[in-house]
């Protein structure tokens, strides 16, 4: 028996096959049974062109056994089989695929998409096997061949004795180490999870003998350990059948049975694409937002199917991150993998169709708000924040995508409401869209900065969640319409009594400017309010950052003691400014104590952080007494 020597540098590449492009070792029995469905695709492609064959799709299978004693593994298939030379060729020179020259060769279509391409996959077999044996008649042929390697030092080929055409590989797998438990892969549970998980939606049966515990025949309490044959694979895939023949209840069964989450999904996605690239897709928008989500554990991504075999479980490039919410998987034949087929390229297919997935969830997710508020509702309480974090994080370049699923408290409608549900509503002379924040519903109620804005019958956005007003800012505006913060120096609201304000302005400059003398750095400046009406002070501020965002950054682990640029806000036509004029003029020491105690009342109305909080009980105890 003469041992041949692999050529193509064949120790070293063979070395680099076994160690290096693999990370996971169960990966051999997802590209052995691939190496088999296209062998029985071969002879389903050959009877197109052939009258004298036929292809009855039932007498093909693919077969996994295990012996626990002996160590072995087979994986048995009834397609086209190998020759002699194909052997050699085939398994004798690494990197040389016969699937992928039969497909340059053959008119591929219907479905029956060869998978191989590299040549590199049979290889993987040795990762846990010492010796891999391979039986193979090849159909018309009289003759079969076993071939037999233990690895980088050679092969054998010799005639052998096989009744029907196709391929037996055995693995003779090997012994534990320390380092590595071989013994899973003699294991039913294990070889059943690797085949669901890599190999469900191979075409082909893939069969395996299991035991089951049955009832004994004539007893109603005995039972017993019956081997059986079961179909271990689902065979058609979902996304591959008629939309029109699945029910909801179809895709609930196929959200359940991938563990894409415990609950219900909301709406499911079904996207069938036959173009530039093509590709089938299954989406589902969660109802319930997972426990981990807001972690460093969550993984985003859907899983990547080649030809209905799994490639990727979570496939991160499909998804950007405001979508990230997005449970499913995507099948494409297009995809240009890497020689290992555990991660891709990153191509020009791929980023195609991430980005015709994103217009499609965006798209699906504005026909539910128009069509089924409540469960949008239901959506969008549980995921609004990332969609909000998206606006954000992409400074803006996402604003025609994410801003029409946007929804925010509306102060008129006591209810969440769209932008363009509120920009539709805004009377001619309105020039903002006006937004209030807070940490509650009912906290922004109060806020006496809303006052003047309410009393000229405009609506408010209440912001309650910490990224909104950043997103806001990133959005800038919505149709042309600038949003504008209650608490913002200048509301673009025309004052009728503006020349009046303008005589108490120059009338009390010297009170207000002691004020801000008596505050040092806490205050940019006092100044008569023109928001107020019946309460006394309130906070504003100049500039880009406001009391929501210093609330913010200060939560902020690192932060840098940003500030916002504060303004002291008067009502003059509120007693107690009458209280700050009298002290004014007949004694100092008591506007002292009425400023700081005006100034923190404004902080405590913010839910901003007192600076003193024993001074300012102490204040409160003098005005007592």
């Amino acid at each position: 028996m003469e041992v041949k020597q692999f050529q193509a540098e064949s120790k070293r590449l063979l070395d680099m096959m076994i160690h290096s492009i693999y990370s996971q070792r169960e990966i051999f029995l997802r590209e052995l049974i691939s190496n088999a469905s296209d062998a029985i695709d071969k002879i389903y492609y050959k009877a197109l062109t052939d009258d004298s064959l036929t292809f009855d799709k039932g007498n093909y299978y693919i077969k996994v056994e295990f012996n626990k004693e002996n160590r072995t593994l087979k994986i048995i298939d009834s397609g086209i089989g190998m020759t002699k030379d194909e052997l050699e060729n085939n398994l004798g020179v690494i990197a040389k695929s016969g699937s992928l020259a039969f497909k340059n060769e053959t008119d591929v279509k219907d479905g029956h998409e060869i998978i191989g391409q590299f040549g590199v996959g049979f290889y993987s077999a040795f990762m846990v096997a010492d010796v891999v044996t391979v039986i193979s008649k090849a159909l018309g042929s009289d003759t079969a061949y076993k071939w037999e390697s233990e690895g980088a030092d050679g092969y054998t080929i010799t005639p052998c004795e096989k009744e029907a055409v196709g391929t037996e590989i055995t693995l003779k797998i090997k012994e534990n180490t320390e380092d590595e438990n071989y013994d899973e892969f003699l294991e039913e549970y294990r070889l059943k999870s690797i085949i669901k998980k890599y190999s469900d939606f191979i075409r082909y049966p893939i069969k395996m003998d299991v035991i089951e515990r049955k009832q004994k025949d004539g007893s109603e309490s005995e039972y017993e350990d019956v081997k059986e044959e079961q179909i271990i694979n689902s065979m058609v895939p979902i996304w591959r059948k008629n939309k029109k023949e699945l029910t909801d209840e179809d895709y609930n069964n196929f959200y359940a049975e991938k563990r894409y989450g415990f609950d219900q999904p909301i709406k499911h996605i079904h996207i069938s694409v036959d173009g530039a690239v093509r590709y089938n897709a299954i989406l589902f928008i969660p109802e319930k937002i997972p426990f981990d989500y807001y972690s460093q554990e969550y993984e985003k991504g859907l899983e990547l199917y080649s030809n209905g075999v799994l490639i990727m479980n979570k496939c991160a490039d499909l998804l950007p991150d405001y979508f990230s919410f997005v449970k499913g998987m995507v099948d494409s034949e297009d995809l240009s993998l890497n020689i290992s087929r555990e991660m891709l390229q990153q191509d020009r297919q791929l980023k195609l169709i991430a980005k015709n997935i994103s217009k499609k969830i965006k798209s699906e997710l504005q026909s539910l708000l128009k069509e089924d508020r409540q469960k949008y509702e239901e959506f969008y309480n549980s995921f609004g924040r990332q969609l909000k974090f998206g606006v954000y994080n992409d400074f803006g370049t996402n604003k025609e995508l994410l801003q029409d699923l946007l929804l925010f408290y509306s102060s008129k409608e006591k209810k969440l409401v769209s932008l363009e549900e509120y920009v539709s509503r805004m009377p001619e002379d309105q020039k903002y869209i006006y937004y209030a924040t807070g940490d509650s519903i009912e906290r922004i109620d109060k806020l006496p900065q809303t006052e003047v804005v309410a009393d000229k019958g405009y609506e408010i956005l209440y912001f309650t969640d910490d990224i909104d007003e950043f997103a806001i800012k990133m959005l800038m505006t919505y149709k042309e319409k600038e949003f504008k913060s209650v608490s913002s120096g200048d509301l673009g609201i025309e004052d009728e009594n503006q020349n009046e304000q303008t005589a108490d302005d120059n009338e009390n400059k010297e009170l207000f400017d002691l004020m801000k003398t008596i505050l040092a750095e806490k205050v940019k400046e006092v100044r008569i309010s023109k928001r107020l009406k019946s309460h006394p002070v309130c906070l504003t501020t100049d500039g880009e950052i406001t009391l929501e965002m210093e609330k913010v950054l200060k939560a902020m682990p690192n932060n840098q003691n940003i500030k916002a640029e504060k303004v002291l806000e008067i009502n003059v036509n509120h007693e107690v400014f009458n209280a700050l004029k009298s002290a004014f003029e007949h004694d100092k020491e008591k506007l002292t104590l009425y400023t700081n105690l005006l100034y923190n009342q404004a902080l405590l109305i913010e839910g901003l952080p007192i600076n003193d909080p024993v001074e300012f009980t102490n204040d409160i105890c003098k005005i007592m007494v």
